[in-house]
């Protein structure tokens, strides 16, 4: 069975327990994930948490989920000008899809103009603002931000309640 939600990480140094708390709140309301990377394998978050992507991201096909969401930490600046990520965040934007970034993630949907003039939030520093400004985004300090099909939030601490935004989300969506 096809998977209801893609969470894409980076390679190295995501943030584990973004990665962890929002797979087991979306598989205890019985949604199905799947993870993609850059590449297929193992990763390893920034504190050791071990994942397999199952997933390249040139793979990905975004029709195939109702929901795509982009985790955060160190790594996931990997992906602030990756063709590949900023190809599936406007695709999936453009179906209709849910897309969801946490943390630093949000400025992956920045890059890719999603959330040019639309509220949203990220983890709060002098470079995310910075992008936020640059890219027309209408900054908010709130744990979780959602706009229509978008889910933003600011970190790890948000995590759980990211989680429940997107199920919540998927539910309205039905």
């Amino acid at each position: 069975m096809a998977a209801d939600v893609l969470i894409i990480i980076a390679e190295k140094n995501f943030r584990d327990e973004e990665l962890t708390n929002t797979k087991e709140v979306l598989e205890k309301a019985g949604l199905k994930v799947a993870i993609a990377s850059k590449t297929v394998g193992e990763k390893v978050g920034r504190i050791g948490t071990k994942a397999h992507a199952e997933i390249a991201l040139k793979d990905v096909q975004t029709g195939r989920y109702k929901a795509i969401a982009f985790i955060g930490g160190q790594g996931a600046e990997n992906y602030f000008n990756d063709p590949e990520a900023l190809k599936i965040a406007k695709e999936a934007f453009k179906k209709g899809k849910i897309i969801a970034a946490i943390c630093i993630a949000p400025v992956i949907l920045a890059n890719s103009k999603v959330l040019e003039c639309k509220p949203a939030t990220v983890w709060k520093c002098a470079y995310t603002l910075e992008n936020f400004k640059k890219n027309n985004v209408d900054y908010q300090d709130e744990e979780v931000v959602n706009y229509r099909n978008i889910i933003t939030a600011n970190g790890p601490s948000a995590s759980k309640a990211f989680a429940e935004a997107i199920i919540k989300a998927i539910k309205e969506q039905k």
